[in-house]
Formats: C-alpha cells, structure tokens, sequence
C-alpha cells in the first residue's frame, strides 16, 4: 500500500494510496445512499418511521432531528474535505440507533450495526482530515 504524507506537523497522518482511496470513495458512496434513503423516509413520514419513533416514545420531533443527521452526514460523505466528520456523526448516530433497537424496541440491530461499522471504517481510512482539523485547532 502506498501512502503519502499530509503535512510536516508531528500529529499529521498518510493519507490513503490511490487503491484504498477508491475503495473508500466506494464505501463513501453507498453508505450515502443508504443515509439518503433511510433519512427521507424519516422526513418525508413514511407510515414505518412514524410508527418506529412512535415506539421509541421520545416524539416525532426526534423523527425529524434523526432524519436531518442522516441525509445531511450523507451529504458530507461525498464532499471531499469532509468525509471524516461525515462519518463520525454518521457513527454516533448509529451507536443511538443500536441502544435504541436493543433498549428500547428489543428487536435486532443489525442494519443499524452494519452501517455503524461502514461509517466507522470510513472515519478511520478519513481520519488524516480529523487530524488535519484538530491540528488546525491546536497551539504549538
């Protein structure tokens, strides 16, 4: 695997060669799909969300607040410089869905597993831009 360096900052990371990278343009792009799908269907009110948020009991409103993370981590999924945030905020969603599924609802949280373990492998082949954005942030 090839690999190259971001930048002379001790904290910088290599970013992925060139078969990785589309590998996880690959993975970028359907999980955006799957994101885009599932977040309309929250906030367009298909009868199945309403009555899975129904169960959930916290409100419609958290529907909307769910849908809005979805189809706009998606969004970022495909923007070049913002993946890796895409994906973090796409995996943290996740982690709500799968308590949710398996505190709440009791039922199996597979899809919601699956799409946890996509955005998280996304993140960390991106994690070059987290780092890149923390560095940014930190003094030395």
């Amino acid at each position: 695997m090839t690999t190259i360096r971001t930048a002379h900052h001790p904290l910088a990371f290599v970013t992925p060669g060139k078969a990785l990278n589309i590998g996880l343009w690959t993975l970028q792009i359907l999980a955006a799909l799957a994101f885009v799908a599932a977040g309309s269907g929250k906030l367009l009110g298909t009868q199945d969300m309403i009555a899975l948020f129904d169960a959930v009991g916290i409100g419609q409103w958290f529907r909307y607040v769910t849908g809005s993370l979805e189809v706009l981590g998606a969004l970022l999924l495909v923007v070049s410089g913002t993946t890796a945030v895409g994906a973090v905020l796409l995996a943290v969603t996740m982690v709500g869905a799968i308590v949710a599924h398996l505190a709440v609802l009791q039922t199996s949280p597979a899809a919601p597993l699956v799409l946890f373990v996509l955005t998280a492998l996304i993140a960390w082949g991106r994690r070059s831009q987290l780092v890149s954005l923390v560095a940014g942030h930190v003094r030395d």
